[in-house]
């Protein structure tokens, strides 16, 4: 079968992990610390500013607990976007409002988010969709002049930028996932990014139970009773770890050649696929625009789109459909639910097609054959 994601670890990221071993350390401490900062370089934000987590999802979390968001408060979100970012919403006791996205981007423009304000959002939350950083600038200066928060889900746009600016950096908080299925992988882990400061030590603090000071083996030489605790309010335990931050700096210094391999597959994709009856590829990127390339994703006639997809899987060809619309959820699907026809169009005719830097040449050429393949006979069935 040829898989949608492959995480690509390898004798860098055993040797890397033989030294926390070596070490007889496994717990948050120096090479946390490291990754923290090499990502804060990779970002260009300062180090103080991002903490590495045990998945994305924490992070999400964690920026809306954060906020101390509650009843009658609003977060807008694309309904196009990972449950997760939902959940962390209704935790909190606010209503996620579902904004539209364009139906070929399928990343919401300054205009979707703008029709779902109300003088009770509090913040929105943008998810880069496939990596690709979409309409962040224009929604960045709109959470602005409405004094709303503006977090980024960049959970699939770890390398992407704007006019040399980090995806993640436009907003006040972002998160990025490290799980096994994403360009950059440690198993499971995440980092979060908060703008402001003090923000950003309190996230920390959350991060690690509230603790101010956590109360072990290395403040013993900073308190004569270090077993104490000292928490102003209390968190989770949400932290990483050496272990995984190992495998993580491993693959940050990977990231741009996991990246670049990405490129060149979506290159052979357009070229192979290009001009195809039928199918429509994702769209070119805006100029000033970097991708991280997380999907590639074809759209085609609803009539097909399903037997297309098992057509492939029949000839050893997984696809999928990411993500499933959030307003027609059963968990957040109402009476009322929000028309977002885009979103929906979107839903109906999109299929993401394998992509990591595991496939050859020839396991692109047979994706792009048997996708042909499979397209052809279905529309001559429906035109029969």
């Amino acid at each position: 079968m040829i898989n949608l994601f492959q995480p690509q670890v390898g004798a860098e990221e055993l040797d890397a992990v033989a030294g926390v071993f070596a070490d007889r350390w496994l717990g948050h401490g120096p090479r946390t610390e490291a990754f923290e900062a090499a990502f804060a370089a990779h970002l260009g934000v300062p180090a103080e500013n991002v903490v590495f987590l045990n998945s994305g999802t924490a992070g999400l979390f964690l920026a809306t607990e954060s906020l101390g968001l509650g009843p009658g408060d609003e977060v807008v979100l694309p309904s196009l976007s990972f449950v997760a970012a939902a959940n962390a919403v209704v935790t909190t006791g606010a209503r996620p409002v579902f904004c539209d996205a364009d139906a070929r981007t399928l990343n919401p423009t300054a205009e979707d988010v703008e029709r779902a304000l109300t003088p009770r959002t509090r913040a929105v939350i943008v998810l880069h969709y496939g990596g690709q950083p979409g309409d962040i600038e224009a929604v960045a200066a709109l959470c602005r002049e409405r004094g709303v928060t503006l977090i980024e889900d960049a959970a699939c746009s770890v390398a992407s930028r704007v006019r040399g600016r980090a995806a993640g950096t436009f907003g006040d908080l972002a998160m990025w996932s490290f799980d096994a299925m994403k360009v950059l992988v440690t198993g499971d882990g995440g980092m979060i990014y908060v703008r402001d400061p003090e923000q950003a030590a309190r996230v920390r603090r959350l991060a690690y139970h509230g603790l101010v000071r956590p109360s072990g083996f290395g403040y013993a030489k900073v308190s004569s009773r270090w077993w104490e605790l000292d928490i102003p309010e209390p968190g989770r335990r949400v932290i990483g770890n050496d272990l995984t931050a190992a495998i993580g700096a491993v693959q940050l210094r990977r990231l741009p050649d996991l990246v670049a391999r990405r490129r060149e597959i979506v290159a052979r994709y357009d070229r192979e696929l290009a001009g195809l009856d039928g199918v429509l590829l994702p769209p070119p990127l805006p100029e000033g625009h970097e991708s991280t390339h997380y999907f590639y994703w074809v759209q085609t006639d609803p009539e097909i789109r399903d037997q297309v997809a098992s057509d492939l899987y029949a000839e050893g060809v997984y696809t999928t459909f990411r993500y499933a619309p959030l307003h027609r959820v059963p968990a957040y699907a109402t009476d009322g639910a929000p028309v977002l026809p885009s979103s929906d169009r979107a839903a109906e005719r999109t299929l993401c097609l394998p992509l990591h830097p595991g496939l050859s040449d020839a396991d692109v050429l047979t994706v792009a054959a048997a996708l042909r393949k499979a397209v052809a006979s279905r529309r001559a069935e429906v035109a029969a």
